[in-house]
């Protein structure tokens, strides 16, 4: 048996691009005939966004990146279809706009315990179809524990920062892959996807790398 093919991904939380990308990515994987091995790694977006910000994505935007406001609608609308085509329903009215470092943190407690892809659905879900808080503590403690993680044991991770300097290393790594945007997908350790492509485009990746290690054979 051939080793599996690691797939490291850079993404945030908040990025819608990012959800989207995944699905994307997991049609692409389904359609390969292959061992596929997946780590995710913090990617902050907007690290300067507060813990609570008061309003909604339309507010955020329009406020915080200076777009009009009619042309963030556009955009959320246009968003919103993209993501129900690959069977996600968005709700940004109930998204709550928040620093993310501290999901980052949960993600890699997750990891630590081999259940980092499951950690990552549920914060996704979490902010773009629950309506949860994924900046507080309590909140994301609660997530942990719904898929069956030890709430106590996650909260005293996310109170110490005990993965704070994880989360910084993986956003100091994304420059020298020339990340500059999420999603970012490295295949292989040398290859790299920007963002939420066709599955077609992953699976097409996948079977390069994989014909490329018959040939090295």
């Amino acid at each position: 048996m051939s080793e599996p093919i690691k797939v490291d991904i850079w993404s945030d939380v908040q990025c819608p691009w990012c959800y989207i990308g995944k699905r994307k990515f997991e049609a692409g994987v389904a359609e390969f005939d292959g061992e596929v091995e997946v780590e995710y790694h913090s990617f902050e977006l907007s690290p300067d966004t507060p813990l609570d910000f008061d309003g909604n994505t339309v507010d955020y935007l329009s406020q915080r990146k200076g777009m009009p406001v009619d042309e963030v609608k556009k955009m959320l609308t246009h968003v919103t279809g993209i993501a129900a085509d690959v069977g996600l329903d968005y709700h940004f009215d109930d998204v709550h706009q928040t620093n993310t470092i501290k999901a980052h943190e949960l993600l890699h407690f997750a990891k630590s315990k081999g259940r980092q892809i499951d950690m990552k659905e549920r914060l996704l879900k979490a902010y773009f179809v629950d309506g949860r808080h994924v900046g507080k503590i309590d909140e994301l403690a609660d997530l942990a524990a719904e898929i069956g993680l030890d709430r106590d044991e996650a909260q005293r991770a996310l109170d110490a920062g005990t993965y704070t300097a994880d989360v910084k290393a993986d956003v100091a790594q994304a420059p020298a892959y020339g990340i500059q945007g999420v999603p970012f997908f490295v295949i292989d350790g040398k290859y790299g996807v920007s963002g939420a492509q066709d599955s077609s485009a992953f699976t097409n990746m996948l079977e390069q790398v994989q014909s490329e290690r018959v040939e090295i054979r």
